[in-house]
């Protein structure tokens, strides 16, 4: 494959990498009814879609709408969409990037992650680990009641500073950085004060969530408003399909300003916890 040939599918993997978070932010604005941003993300999905091979622009549409999300990356030796291992010889292919290579079991397209990415630490609590609800994923060290930051980025590394010095990532300056990426692809505030900063692609472990809450609001870019509850989350690779179900309940469990209420009245990251395990307890299982 001549350089030309590579740069060009490089760059069509990289659309494509672009064109599902954009997928998965317009299923966050449609929760939130934010008519003006579902308007914005359309046309930025068509713009990206228009930038692809015709072919190639078919299939991740039809993919999106039959089985979403329709472009995972390989996680070890497996697809990130369904989990089944891919045939050995498919692996360094996938990184060689020659062509579009699909799973042969759920025909979602393949990507390989590029490192360096951050890491998040498999962490013991003790044999009683919880089974269900949003403890499987947070913690009451992960709770910050108002947070001192103003702006997007401040705030970012104010969450992972914590995240890091309580052992369940490394790397925070990195996820700082993968943060402020993702954010310059679309905006993860929703509206209603809400924000839902994430970053893909850690190595190892599982899901993890960490909740801000913020008294004067933080400024996030082309954003009208204020946000004042930043759910910052952190998502293996091999968890990215659960991470739209986990997103789906947060945004249901604070769709209401009373539920909104009771996390921004919390004092302590005490109270931030009971009123999170509150909150989420029916929609979050």
């Amino acid at each position: 494959m001549d350089s030309r040939q590579e740069n060009r599918m490089k760059a069509i993997i990289n659309h494509l990498v672009q064109l599902q978070e954009l997928y998965e932010a317009r299923m966050q604005h449609e929760t939130s009814l934010s008519r003006r941003r579902l308007r914005d993300l359309d046309q930025a999905i068509e713009d990206l879609l228009s930038r692809l091979p015709e072919d190639v622009a078919r299939r991740v549409t039809r993919l999106q709408r039959k089985a979403p999300p329709a472009v995972v990356p390989v996680v070890g030796k497996a697809c990130g969409g369904c989990g089944m291992n891919l045939p050995v010889s498919m692996l360094p292919q996938i990184k060689v990037a020659d062509r579009i290579y699909t799973c042969p079991n759920c025909a979602r397209i393949l990507y390989a992650l590029t490192p360096p990415y951050p890491r998040r630490l498999p962490r013991s609590r003790g044999s009683n680990l919880p089974s269900a609800g949003i403890a499987r994923f947070s913690a009451p060290e992960l709770m910050l009641p108002h947070i001192q930051a103003q702006d997007m980025e401040e705030a970012f590394r104010e969450i992972c500073s914590k995240m890091e010095a309580e052992g369940f990532v490394e790397g925070a300056e990195m996820l700082v950085e993968k943060a402020m990426q993702r954010e310059a692809i679309a905006s993860t505030a929703i509206g209603h004060g809400l924000a839902f900063p994430h970053v893909r692609g850690v190595e190892g472990g599982g899901l993890v969530l960490a909740v801000a809450t913020s008294r004067k609001g933080v400024r996030f870019e082309d954003v009208r408003g204020l946000v004042r509850i930043l759910f910052f989350i952190v998502i293996p690779s091999a968890a990215s399909a659960f991470y739209l179900n986990l997103l789906s309940g947060l945004t249901r469990a604070f769709s209401e300003s009373a539920a909104r209420d009771q996390l921004l009245k919390a004092k302590d990251p005490s109270a931030l916890w009971e009123a999170l395990v509150h909150t989420t307890r029916s929609v979050v299982r």
